[in-house]
């Protein structure tokens, strides 16, 4: 029974590393070299080829390198009948809670503004604080955690999300209600997983239902987002800045007009970035639940999408 690695463009060798310290017989096959597809009964996978994994004539078992699924499930070939499970860390809660601390903050603080202040050797102590709510658009186990942190710091929070849910710690706003969700807050965080629904919803016209000067922050996915639709709100002000980790195509490519426009700030996806020290213990796990047929840790729902 043999695992394969499926990460193209990545070093596989801290994953091997990782996943045999707590196995160390663990029989692995990476991608390119695999040489034995019909032994392989559990992949690994972060944005593999697709169709790929119709090699593997006898897999059982999908597992994310990472949180997201949406590069498993938009993939035709991934057959309704395999079980998908993904990766679960506090430590990929804690780093994206804090980059999303740190996008608030600087937008409360006008950092940005001193920034280009300093540039233009300008002294301006006018209005050093702008006044922050915030709304995160998905409050599972990250976006949950956004809120704490948030309003331990004394911001005003509010969530939105697709499902129902009940008694929720923060005033929660449903698919319905998306509309008043956007009009009470000026910080609007985009934590949603990606899925058919989700696909593309920050677009122009929910800008247009933002409150005016609302500053974005995209740490999702980038297919959330319509990236020529952002522009445009940049520009008429319905937004006023944003922040942005991911993006349609990575490697953001050189001519592209993000780079150029001083109301954005980027960062190459580095948000929250899987520790696979961290993960292994949990794919082995699974590995183990597999071969004695036990429940499956971390399961995906793929109606819902994570």
């Amino acid at each position: 029974m043999s695992i394969a690695i499926v990460s193209p463009g990545r070093d596989p060798r801290i994953w091997i590393a990782a996943l045999r310290y707590h196995l160390p017989t663990l029989d692995l096959q990476v991608y390119p070299e695999i040489d034995r597809p019909e032994e392989v009964k559990m992949a690994l996978l972060w944005q593999h080829p697709p169709g790929y994994l119709k090699n593997f004539p006898n897999l059982q078992l999908i597992s994310s390198l990472g949180a997201g699924v949406d590069h498993i499930l938009s993939d035709p070939a991934v057959g309704d009948e395999l079980p998908i499970v993904r990766i679960v860390d506090q430590k990929l809660t804690w780093s994206m809670t804090n980059y999303v601390i740190m996008g608030v903050l600087n937008y409360h603080r006008q950092f940005l503004r001193y920034y280009h202040d300093q540039k233009s050797k300008v002294w301006d102590m006018t209005n050093p604080e702008v006044p922050v709510k915030v709304g995160v658009m998905g409050v599972g186990a990250l976006g949950g955690d956004v809120l704490d942190k948030l309003a331990g710091l004394g911001f005003e929070v509010i969530g939105f999300g697709f499902s129902e849910k009940k008694d929720f710690r923060y005033p929660y706003f449903q698919k319905d209600q998306l509309e008043e969700f956007l009009s009470q807050v000026n910080v609007l965080v985009c934590l949603l997983p990606l899925t058919p629904v989700t696909e593309g919803i920050l677009n122009i016209s929910l800008f247009k239902k933002c409150t005016k000067g609302t500053y974005l922050i995209n740490v999702a996915r980038g297919k959330h987002l319509n990236e020529t639709d952002l522009l445009i709100a940049l520009k008429e002000g319905m937004l006023s800045g944003a922040l942005l980790d991911v993006y349609q195509v990575e490697p953001l490519k050189q001519d592209h007009p993000f780079w150029e426009e001083k109301k954005i700030q980027l960062t190459p996806h580095i948000a929250s970035v899987t520790n696979p020290k961290a993960a292994a213990p949990q794919i082995i796990e699974n590995y183990k639940r597999l071969i004695a047929s036990l429940p499956l840790l971390n399961l995906v729902n793929r109606t819902r999408g994570y």
